[in-house]
C-alpha cells in the first residue's frame, strides 16, 4: 500500500457529515456570500488567534496582499517603499510586496530553524524600510520577539505570513498575535484547509480592519458607496461554514500532526538526513516536516521506490524565478542551499502509525549514491 504525501480525501472523510450539514445549512439560507457564517467564523478565528478582527478574504495572497494595501490607503507606506522578506518562502511573500508597488528586500533565514533571521534583518534596514514580513515556515513561528524588538527600533510594520501556522505557538501565544497583523491562507492542504481557497487578515488594528472590510468589497463601506479603488476578494459563505466545522478540530489535528514529528524524530538517525530543529515541541504546528538531505533527489526517488509520496517545498526560491529577474543577483546562499536540500516527509492528521513506521524504516535504508 502506498502511503500518500497528503490525503484530503481521508483528511475530510473524518467530519463529513458535519460538513454536509454546514453546507444544506448554507444553502437553506439563500444568502452566499458576506452573511452570517463568514460573520460567526470571523469571531470564531479571531478569538483562536487571540484578536480583535478577522476578515474573511479570497485566499492567502490576497489576505497578504490586503495588508500592505490597507496600510497604504492608511499612510503608513507608499510606492516604492521596502518590505524586508525570507529569501527563504513561498513566492506569495514576494507577490503581495510588488503587487502594491513596494520593493522586496530578500534576506537569509536561519540555517536551524530555516525562519527569517533577525540578525540579517537588521543589517538590511534602510532608508527606504517601512516593513518586516515574518513567514512561520513549515508551521513554526519565527523569532518574534526579536522581529518586534526591531520593528519597534526603527518604527517599522511587522507582518506575519501565517499561512503554514494555524496553531502555532511561540511563549504561549499563537501565530498572527504577534505582529501589526497577520495573513492566514484556507487553501486546501494547510492545517486548517477550506474545500477550495479562502484566507483572512487577523489583527488589533481597528483603522486597518475598516480599510480591509471595504476593499476586499471593492472598496465599498456600504452597497454602491466606495471609498477606494477595491477589489472582489471575500471568503463565501459555504467555505466559511466548513471552515467553522474544521476549526474544531483544529487543535486536536495538530496534537496529532505533533505525535508524527516526534515518531520521525526519534526514528530516524541517519547520517545525511538532518531534521529539523525544534524549537519548544509543543508549539510547533508541524504543517510540514522538513527534513535536509545533500543528495534529495536521490533520497526522493528512493522514497518514491518504497511507495512513499513526498514533496519539495520549495525547490526554486523567489529570487531565482524568472518572475523575480530584477532580483536574480541578490546574494542568499544559505536560501539557495535549503532549496537544493529540503524534503517533505508525509505528514497529516491521519497518518497511522503503521505508515510513519514504513517512512521511518525507508529514511533509515537510504543509501548515499557514491
Amino acid at each position: 500500500m502506498n502511503i500518500p504525501f497528503l490525503s484530503l480525501q481521508e483528511v475530510n472523510a473524518r467530519y463529513a457529515d458535519e460538513l454536509k450539514v454546514a453546507a444544506g445549512r448554507v444553502i437553506d439560507s439563500g444568502w452566499y456570500v458576506l452573511g452570517e457564517e463568514l460573520r460567526s467564523f470571523e469571531r470564531e478565528f479571531a478569538d483562536y488567534i487571540g484578536v480583535r478582527h478577522a476578515l474573511g478574504v479570497g485566499n492567502g495572497l490576497d489576505a497578504l496582499a490586503l495588508i500592505l494595501r490597507g496600510y497604504k490607503e492608511l499612510g503608513a507606506i507608499v510606492d516604492g517603499d521596502e518590505v524586508i522578506v525570507p529569501g527563504n518562502t513561498f513566492i506569495a511573500s514576494f507577490l503581495a510586496v510588488t503587487e502594491n508597488r513596494l520593493v522586496p528586500v530578500p534576506v537569509e533565514p536561519d540555517p536551524v530553524s530555516f525562519n527569517i533571521d533577525p540578525a540579517c534583518v537588521e543589517a538590511a534596514i534602510g532608508p527606504r524600510t517601512r516593513a518586516i514580513m515574518a513567514v512561520h515556515l513549515y508551521g513554526q513561528v519565527a523569532n518574534m520577539p526579536a522581529l518586534a524588538a526591531l520593528a519597534r527600533k526603527h518604527n517599522l510594520l511587522l507582518i506575519e505570513d501565517a499561512a503554514q501556522a494555524h496553531g502555532a505557538m511561540r511563549d504561549g501565544r499563537k501565530a498572527g498575535a504577534f505582529g501589526n497583523a497577520a495573513a492566514f491562507s484556507f487553501f486546501p492542504g494547510k492545517n486548517l484547509g477550506a474545500l477550495g481557497d479562502g484566507g483572512a487578515v487577523v489583527t488589533d488594528d481597528e483603522a486597518l480592519a475598516e480599510r480591509v472590510a471595504a476593499l476586499r468589497n471593492y472598496g465599498s463601506d456600504v452597497k454602491y458607496h466606495h471609498l477606494f479603488q477595491g477589489l472582489n476578494s471575500r471568503l463565501d459563505e459555504i467555505q466559511a461554514a466548513m471552515l467553522r466545522v474544521k476549526l474544531r478540530y483544529l487543535d486536536e489535528d495538530i496534537a496529532w500532526r505533533r505525535r508524527v514529528a516526534l515518531r520521525y524524530r526519534e526514528g530516524i538517525h541517519h547520517p545525511h538526513i538532518t531534521l529539523p530543529s525544534v524549537a519548544q515541541e509543543e508549539e510547533h504546528a508541524w504543517h510540514l516536516f522538513v527534513v535536509r538531505c545533500a543528495h534529495r533527489d536521490a533520497l526522493q526517488q528512493h522514497l518514491h521506490a518504497c511507495g512513499i509520496q513526498s514533496q519539495v517545498h520549495y525547490p526554486v526560491p523567489p529570487h531565482r524565478q524568472p518572475a523575480y529577474a530584477s532580483l536574480r543577483n541578490a546574494h542568499l546562499p544559505v536560501t539557495e542551499r535549503l532549496h537544493n536540500e529540503v524534503l517533505s516527509l508525509p505528514m497529516a492528521p491521519t497518518l497511522c502509525a503503521d505508515a510513519v513506521d514504513r517512512v521511518v524504516e525507508a529514511c533509515q535504508a537510504f543509501e548515499c549514491p557514491a
